[in-house]
């Protein structure tokens, strides 16, 4: 393992830094669902639903992001900058294009996309009612993960956690007038709920641009970044973000389908899910914020030539990832039944949840060592082909159609289904270690090409 205390320091800060951002953001979806719950189960089952477009969505910016980090983390290793404006201005452009699709159909046919995710009209009108307001926030977010993104990958990350908080005070106070009417408000249920998170993403970006104006002196964005392009970035970009952009599209469908398959078994399995599937996402923070921590230091190590202290930084690394899951697995089982408790949910319901959170301590474990491993040392090392093979062949060849069996075919239980729906998060470990110790996963993507004035 490394030995330097100046590389712990640097990760953890990083890594907690992202983990902080992770949970916060998170935190907005517990406080709906827990608000939301209090109000009506109905309304929670309604904005649970839009909630599987915005997750898909999100994978999709993701990826749009990831782009960058991957490329950019290089570049920033050998000391240049100019490639890392113009890679902004491509993924930009990318993501924009994105929202315009999602924004469409979210208008044109938002009945469709949420009876998808259950039959019951009284969940869907609940649901389109959030959806006509929240479908405005699509823009805003994706300008802000991409800027988050385009900073991330020169290491500035601080001022994502700042957002996250601003976002969460914002959402959260909106949400208590809105929902129920409080301060002499109207009484808005779900449409308090859209107009909160609306208002906390529009205001986000804007802190956020101001920032990037005032503050940000390494990549020094500006409007003009974004006029400009390069053919030959644009292709490198494509080609490291579209295996990404696949396997997180799918990822996202995958997670939707998964509440899709439970949803559509019983009215209980929704509202059960929902709660122990936010409550997860959560404490899966850990996870999600290493692997994107991992990823910076991969490739800014991959940068700076450093061959040795690579496979010392990947062995380091595993090895933390281990701890994390550990520690993972126990907040979960720790969390799980005081925050419950603050849910008002039927006994059965609440049984059920439970039941789903014990099953998720353990996928965690497993889960945290497999997808930073896959996500920070292997793609962020520039093999994300290799993650996209394996997520098509485990989730698509194996989970999705053993789930769909168990669940329509064998009629097994909620529990059994959700078992099957997450098998892949523990049998992803052994080709994740495979690959990390044994093979090839260190690319170079910078270019020797470019004009000077892009260095």
């Amino acid at each position: 393992m490394i030995r330097e205390k100046t590389f712990y320091k640097a990760f953890f800060i990083t890594m907690l830094t992202l983990v902080l951002q992770q949970v916060i953001t998170l935190s907005v979806n517990l406080a709906d669902n827990i608000m939301l719950g209090a109000y009506s189960e109905t309304s929670l089952s309604g904005v649970a639903a839009v909630n599987q477009i915005q997750f898909v969505y999100q994978q999709m910016m993701t990826a749009v992001g990831e782009g960058i980090v991957i490329l950019g983390t290089q570049y920033y290793g050998k000391g240049e900058t100019g490639p890392i404006r113009k890679l902004a201005s491509i993924a930009m452009h990318t993501g924009l294009l994105i929202m315009t699709v999602l924004f469409l159909l979210a208008s044109l046919c938002p009945h469709l996309l949420l009876s998808a995710f259950t039959t019951d009209e009284a969940i869907i009108a609940e649901g389109m009612a959030y959806l006509r307001i929240v479908r405005f926030t699509y823009l805003f977010f994706a300008m802000t993960q991409i800027l988050l993104a385009t900073l991330r990958s020169v290491g500035t990350v601080r001022i994502a956690l700042g957002l996250s908080v601003w976002s969460f005070l914002v959402n959260c106070s909106i949400n208590y007038t809105l929902i129920y009417g409080h301060f002499g408000a109207p009484r808005l249920g779900v449409k308090g709920a859209a107009i909160g998170t609306l208002t906390a993403r529009i205001t986000e970006f804007l802190i956020l641009v101001l920032f990037i104006l005032k503050k940000e002196q390494v990549l020094k964005l500006s409007w003009r970044t974004y006029l400009k392009t390069d053919r030959l970035l644009r292709m490198d970009y494509l080609k490291v973000m579209a295996p990404v952009f696949l396997i997180s599209s799918l990822w996202g469908l995958n997670t939707a389908m998964q509440n899709a398959i439970l949803g559509h078994m019983t009215a209980r399995a929704i509202a059960a899910n929902s709660v122990a599937s936010t409550l997860f996402l959560l404490v899966k923070s850990m996870a999600v914020g290493t692997a994107s921590a991992a990823g910076i230091f991969i490739g800014k190590t991959i940068g700076e030539g450093n061959e040795g202290r690579l496979t010392l930084l990947s062995h380091t690394l595993q090895i933390l990832f281990v701890c994390v899951g550990l520690c993972s697995g126990l907040i979960l089982y720790l969390i799980r039944i005081p925050v419950l408790s603050l849910y008002s949910l039927d006994p059965a319901t609440r049984k059920m949840a439970d039941d789903f959170l014990r099953i998720l301590c353990v996928v965690i474990v497993t889960m945290s060592y497999q997808m930073p491993t896959n996500n920070g040392i292997i793609r962020g090392g520039g093999d994300s082909a290799f993650v996209m093979k394996m997520d098509l062949i485990s989730i698509w060849g194996i989970v999705i159609p053993l789930s769909f069996v168990m669940a329509f075919a064998v009629k097994a239980s909620p529990l059994v289904v959700l078992c099957c729906l997450n098998a892949d998060q523990v049998f992803k470990c052994v080709p994740a270690f495979i690959k990390s110790n044994f093979g090839h996963w260190a690319k170079k993507l910078t270019r020797e090409d470019l004009p000077e004035d892009e260095n």
